[in-house]
């Protein structure tokens, strides 16, 4: 054989076995165990409500045994259609998964007409309780979330007497007051769905909610959980959500009057920058802080962003896929995750009941389903048809170029500006 063409070839089958890498694409794949996932954790939770019982048939973990009953059924609902109302939202096709968004559809439908009905064995408790205090706040509030994030397919679809049950339900909440954390996002957030929907809006549950998270903020796009910073994941659980879609709900209305929506954005982009840096090659992140329990929906904020397109300069649609789903699979795969019905556990790896505060129960769980927001941008989008991409710590620990960290310009806004900027 020709030396020559010996050489070339050695020297080339790198560079050809390198070029192929790079193109593989198994955003198809991902997609698919995503969808399987997300449909996993929702099936004994829909599959009870919609026929009347949940409250019959599910089981309630909680750390010593606390009585969870007054809160843990409408946190298992609210927590669970948050993160799936963007797939939802997509509608049913003829495809296999448009059909399968057609079946979820319908029971998260007939399941929200059961939660809300007063004469139904599944209604839920959207008032301050003996035992579980005004716990109903925070999962109304991400029922109002979900109905907020689809509006054609939940809010669309619900028939005149169920939107009406709603709405009473939503109005019950309003007997409780918001501690003086992350809570008055709860607040606002039912307020926003008013704002969208009702028109009948307590404005100062709104006001309160912009007023603080403007005086917590405390730079590099993170808020402190109150005026004091807490080392969790509330930035991403509730904070940046809750304030970008109250905001945003606010700017749609024309009340958005000091113009913060795109400040709001730009710390949340920055935000969702430190949660992609946060995955380590493996799929795995720090557990740091209270709620680890929540697993994988610490990653909300970043599956949100990329949902709206909103990733900063360096950071691909693809490498958020490939790390989201490296995380989720990891976590989701642990043995113990689900009881032996299909029910999550308490835990961040596997069955952990020593994760779980007080109040956390089996309800709580399903907070992880924020992760899967992703899944409202169709098949054909670039985060789903790009090439597979490493995210930012892939790259940095395999030695590939990777693009370095930046902190957000100071942006911080005083009280005092604030009440200028209003005026």
């Amino acid at each position: 054989m020709n030396y020559t063409k010996l050489i070339i070839i050695v020297l080339l089958v790198p560079q050809i076995l390198f070029a192929q890498k790079k193109t593989v694409n198994n955003g198809v794949q991902q997609r698919a165990y995503l969808v399987k996932t997300l449909t996993k954790i929702a099936d004994p939770v829909l599959m009870a409500l919609s026929k009347g019982e949940l409250v019959k048939t599910m089981p309630i973990e909680s750390r010593d045994n606390l009585d969870r009953t007054g809160c843990t059924y409408l946190e298992a609902f609210g927590r669970l259609m948050a993160g799936m109302a963007p797939w939802l939202e997509l509608g049913p096709d003829d495809t296999a998964e448009g059909k399968l968004r057609k079946k979820y559809i319908d029971l998260s439908i007939a399941s929200i007409k059961n939660a809300t009905d007063p004469n139904n064995p599944d209604y839920m408790n959207f008032r301050k309780h003996p035992k579980t205090q005004s716990q109903a706040l925070v999962d109304a509030a991400f029922l109002a979330q979900a109905l907020l994030r689809s509006p054609n397919q939940l809010w669309g679809k619900l028939d005149d007497q169920t939107r009406k049950n709603v709405i009473n339900a939503f109005n019950l909440t309003r007997e409780m007051n918001a501690y003086g954390n992350n809570w008055v996002l709860f607040s606002s957030e039912i307020e926003a769905f008013f704002l969208k929907y009702d028109k009948v809006v307590d404005k100062s549950r709104l006001d309160k909610a912009i007023d603080l998270m403007v005086s917590w903020y405390k730079g590099d796009g993170i808020y402190g959980d109150g005026p004091n910073f807490h080392y969790d994941y509330y930035n991403s659980f509730v904070i940046h959500p809750m304030l970008l879609e109250t905001s945003l709900e606010l700017k749609n209305a024309n009340l958005d009057t000091a113009n913060l929506y795109p400040i709001f954005l730009d710390r949340a982009r920055r935000y969702a920058t430190i949660q992609e840096r946060l995955i380590s090659p493996e799929g795995t992140y720090p557990p740091i802080g209270r709620s680890l329990s929540y697993r994988f929906g610490a990653f909300q904020l970043l599956s949100k962003i990329a949902y709206m397109h909103e990733l900063e300069k360096g950071i691909e649609p693809a490498q958020v896929r490939c790390a989201l789903y490296t995380v989720i699979k990891r976590q989701i795969e642990m043995p113990g995750t689900f009881n032996s019905s299909g029910w999550l556990n308490i835990g961040f790896a596997g069955h952990q009941p020593e994760v779980g505060e007080t109040y956390v129960s089996t309800g709580s769980e399903y907070l992880c389903s924020e992760a899967f927001i992703i899944l409202g941008l169709p098949p054909n989008d670039p985060l789903w048809s790009a090439p597979d991409a490493s995210w930012t710590a892939k790259k940095a620990w395999n030695g590939e170029p990777m693009i370095i960290d930046h902190t957000l310009s100071p942006d911080i806004i005083g009280a005092d500006v604030y009440k200028e900027r209003k005026k």
